[in-house]
């Protein structure tokens, strides 16, 4: 065991781990919140469109997206955003992780929206406020509040998820487990180690997300 610390960076796959899962977490709540306000704009040609990224991206698997980004758009089309293999396999793997995960984002500020009674909507266009105004000042402020459990999920799920860009070679937590069991024994061991190390992850953020629900639940 102690042997497996010292011959490899697990400590440093995990630090690798937690900055594809911040980065991607702030680029999917941005792309979310986008694509939300999208599909809940007056115009139909906008609600159409954020409706068909949700479908689309929701729905193809994240390894075909992950990949795509990799021999797709990086290798056929050459666009490369560092020289460095390693620093290009990390950046897409931000993107495609925030582009991914923002279809969630998107459905659960849906959801916090379904929360708000409807007079407050009706309330907010009475007193003249335009629908940006009443976006921002009236709407999102309690859908982010209402939809905290569900956002919760979605970034439990982004962080096990980050998982998937070892098929694109970033130095992760799951690409050098799959390195040591490779060339170590005791695979079953390794794997425990790196199941807890997820587990460490992403179980305060659980507890945390549905203390921080229960304070900030609206009572009605």
């Amino acid at each position: 065991m102690g042997a497996i610390f010292a011959k490899y960076d697990i400590f440093g796959a995990f630090l690798v781990t937690i900055e594809l899962a911040v980065l991607s977490a702030i680029g999917a709540l941005v792309i979310g919140t986008l694509v939300a306000i999208l599909r809940m704009s007056p115009a139909a040609v906008l609600r159409l469109i954020g409706a068909a990224y949700v479908n689309v991206v929701r729905n193809t698997p994240l390894t075909v997206l992950m990949v795509s980004s990799i021999l797709g758009v990086s290798f056929i089309l050459g666009l490369s955003w560092s020289d460095d293999a390693k620093t290009n396999a990390f950046i897409w793997g931000v993107i495609v992780l925030s582009v991914y995960h923002a279809s969630f984002v998107c459905e659960a500020l849906r959801s916090g929206v379904n929360t708000i009674p409807t007079g407050q909507a009706e309330a907010a266009r009475s007193i003249g406020l335009t629908f940006q105004q009443s976006l921002t000042e009236v709407i999102l402020p309690q859908a982010f509040r209402g939809a905290i459990a569900p956002l919760g999920s979605t970034l439990i799920a982004l962080i096990k998820n980050t998982t998937v860009v070892a098929v694109i070679g970033v130095a992760d937590a799951a690409n050098l487990m799959a390195v040591i069991i490779e060339n170590e024994t005791g695979g079953a061991i390794v794997f425990g180690i790196f199941a807890l190390g997820f587990v460490i992850l992403t179980l305060p953020i659980g507890v945390w997300f549905t203390s921080l629900s229960r304070k900030l639940a609206v009572k009605r």
